[in-house]
């Protein structure tokens, strides 16, 4: 007879500044969660000390002991072998080449862990708990440094051959154009990030423009953050605006492409720009994607939406990375 358990498990999101972890009850409530810097600059062995440290650090908040744990789902940036929880790379963090992630969290904590890309559990605790609950057909696209993206079919995580499917940010929008941080040219990422935002606002600026941007960026010590845009945008600032409308027109014509592709029910953002602005961001995604749907027909049918569980989403789909919730907790 198979032993009972309480139905914990832990999602950890292994990210380029902060670890996130979470102990999550069988419902998809979170019982405690703790966050830590990165501290990237230690290299894998001080990294992975810290993502023990914090997973600790999770179980005594949440009151549970290690021990009652399931197991651990953890979502790291870059290429991840799901079956092996081998990390081949991972950006902003130095020296992590075929780093072994699940063996080690494993042998350290004693528990079953699984690995996977951070995007693709993002996508997962959106499916799983947020946005996207009762869909069978989701994409998960998050908008930041960079744009991410996750697929599900049939209820399902899709991965592909090499476990490399939903990399939607180097999709090429336009050979030749400007570069990107990959080093290929003309990917979305180049167009729509957070990053070709700042770009376009940073060009705009050196040639003069009129903005309010100085200004704002002033009180941020130069840092063009999500909330920044965010001000910019609703102080009808016209260098902020016109640079966020050539992001929303390339995502608009990359969900057109994805709907043409793939027919999904729902596409749902996520990441800091969107949590900043909402659907005022997503609403004209949307009026870009639509003439641009091949089958018009019901094509009301597909929801694109604002993701709801914010720095939730990764150590939630993590936690669903272990298997479905039981009755699963509306967030």
């Amino acid at each position: 007879m198979a032993k009972k358990t309480a139905g914990y498990r832990m999602g950890i999101d292994l990210g380029g500044t902060k670890i996130l972890a979470a102990v999550v009850g069988p419902d998809g409530a979170i019982l405690g969660m703790v966050k830590k810097k990165t501290k990237g600059e230690a290299g894998p062995d001080g990294v992975i000390k810290r993502i023990v440290d914090t997973a600790a650090a999770a179980a005594a908040v949440a009151k549970v002991s290690l021990k009652a744990i399931d197991g651990v789902g953890v979502g790291a940036p870059g290429p991840v072998d799901c079956e092996t929880g081998v990390v081949y790379s991972a950006p902003n963090l130095p020296g992590w080449d075929e780093i072994p992630l699940g063996a080690r969290l494993q042998a350290s904590l004693g528990l079953p862990v699984r690995v996977d890309n951070d995007v693709n559990l993002g996508t997962l605790g959106e499916f799983s708990l947020g946005a996207g609950r009762g869909c069978q057909h989701m994409i998960g696209l998050f908008v930041g440094t960079g744009v991410g993206g996750g697929i599900v079919i049939d209820g399902k995580l899709y991965r592909g051959a090499r476990y490399a499917a939903g990399e939607v940010g180097h999709m090429t929008m336009q050979p030749d154009g400007p570069l990107c941080g990959c080093g290929r040219r003309g990917c979305l990422e180049a167009f729509a990030s957070r990053t070709a935002i700042e770009r376009v606002v940073r060009a705009g600026l050196a040639e003069g423009r009129p903005s309010i941007l100085p200004e704002l960026l002033v009180a941020e010590k130069d840092r063009l953050t999500s909330g920044v845009i965010k001000q910019a945008l609703e102080r009808e600032d016209p260098l902020m605006a016109e640079a966020v409308g050539q992001a929303q027109r390339y995502l608009g014509l990359l969900v057109a492409n994805l709907v043409n592709a793939l027919d999904p029910e729902m596409i749902v953002f996520g990441g800091g720009v969107v949590e900043a602005l909402g659907m005022a961001f997503v609403q004209p995604i949307q009026d870009y994607a639509l003439p641009g749907f091949l089958q018009q027909r019901h094509a009301d049918r597909i929801k694109i939406v604002p993701a709801t569980l914010g720095d939730q989403a990764g150590v939630l789909g993590g936690a669903a990375l272990l298997g479905p919730f039981v009755a699963p907790k509306v967030q």
